[in-house]
């Protein structure tokens, strides 16, 4: 059996393979054991971007079998802890460590439940490219970051594949941060996809522990609001705790408790009166001196009462002063709305029908006509 090699339909590889395939031979796959340790472990100067990314470092032997093997780019490998039954897929950043040894992000050896020195298979795989990944931040904190999606597309660059279940880290601001792989698109049989070279969409879930904020609803319901005046103004929380504290009652406009007060206290009359001549028959009584009680107004030192001169008295009804307590406001004050033309002038009307003088004329004196 002869194969022709035809350029426009088909090229060497796949040539290669099919005639391994008529010989009853397999496509050769990468497939090597080697002793696992973290990156921090490596000898040479320390590494600290390696070991947030998604790439290993495998020996120079690996290069050359890779190869020989003619795989495709970018070179993608699955890894698997057969004694945990644990895999996950990464990609090689470098071909500089030791014979028998690779070196591992310290969060793909917790991924795949390894301890430094246990045995770690190799294999080379192809993933396609991913169009949509979920994550999810382990802490809050990652809420933090003013604009995750720069940051995430900086991190992404050390990473060539990323596989459902993985929690990768990356470092931002002198803080790791941990994530988790909730989904990927197309996710077929492995549940990986390739980041490299590719449009990727993000999604982002709750982090873990996140709380949303508790909203106030930020409206407060008066007590007490008169239907008819809360259109048109009037008294508002009149019975609320801030009215009660300052006993609005007593002092709005309406009230006549002030003036009742007042009156009261300046009064000239308040006392008992007492007869200078004692009636026939009855002994004199002595008349103690009569005491200003609560109500009696005391005469100011210096002042004096001018003969002919009436006292002037202040009127005392009205708004009576507010006194508060600093940083504290009140609004309950009768609001009073202005009256627009029409209602002015129906006001006026009605005040040009009022008849001030109705009635007939009385006289004294008799009409000469002897009515």
């Amino acid at each position: 059996m002869s194969y022709y090699f035809n350029g426009d339909e088909d090229d060497a590889m796949g040539m290669y393979q099919r005639a391994m395939l008529a010989r009853g031979a397999r496509p050769r796959r990468f497939d090597e054991y080697y002793r696992c340790y973290p990156v921090a472990m490596m000898p040479g100067p320390e590494r600290e971007p390696a070991n947030h990314g998604g790439k290993v470092f495998m020996p120079a032997s690996a290069l050359d079998k890779l190869t020989q093997l003619h795989i495709t780019y970018p070179m993608l490998f699955e890894l698997t802890n057969g004694a945990k039954s644990k895999s996950t897929h990464a990609g090689v950043l470098e071909f500089t460590a030791e014979e028998g040894r690779c070196y591992l992000p310290y969060w793909l050896l917790n991924t795949l439940l390894l301890e430094p020195g246990d045995l770690l298979q190799i294999k080379s795989t192809d993933l396609p490219s991913g169009n949509f990944i979920k994550l999810q931040a382990q802490s809050p904190s990652f809420l933090d970051i003013s604009d995750p999606k720069a940051v995430l597309e900086n991190s992404f660059r050390g990473f060539s594949c990323l596989t459902v279940g993985d929690v990768f880290t990356f470092r931002y601001n002198d803080t790791t941060y941990e994530m988790a792989v909730l989904e990927v698109k197309p996710a077929g049989e492995k549940g990986a996809i390739s980041v490299q070279e590719t449009d990727l969409n993000v999604d982002f879930a709750e982090p873990l522990g996140y709380v949303a904020p508790q909203r106030a609803s930020g409206t407060s319901t008066p007590r007490s609001i008169g239907s008819t005046m809360a259109g048109k103004g009037g008294m508002m929380h009149t019975e609320g705790s801030m009215a009660q504290a300052i006993n609005y009652s007593a002092i709005a406009p309406s009230s006549d408790t002030a003036a009742l007060g007042h009156a009261k206290a300046t009064s000239h009359f308040s006392g008992g009166g007492h007869k200078l001549v004692n009636k026939k028959g009855k002994a004199t009584a002595v008349t103690p001196a009569s005491t200003p009680g609560k109500s009696t107004p005391v005469a100011q030192s210096g002042s004096m009462a001018i003969p002919g001169m009436s006292r002037t008295v202040q009127n005392r009804n009205g708004p009576q002063p507010l006194r508060l307590p600093p940083n504290k406001l009140f609004f309950g004050y009768e609001i009073k709305p202005l009256r627009n033309k029409e209602g002015q002038a129906e006001a006026d009307a009605e005040q040009k029908k009022k008849h001030y003088f109705e009635g007939e004329g009385q006289s004294l004196r008799k009409k000469k006509d002897g009515k």
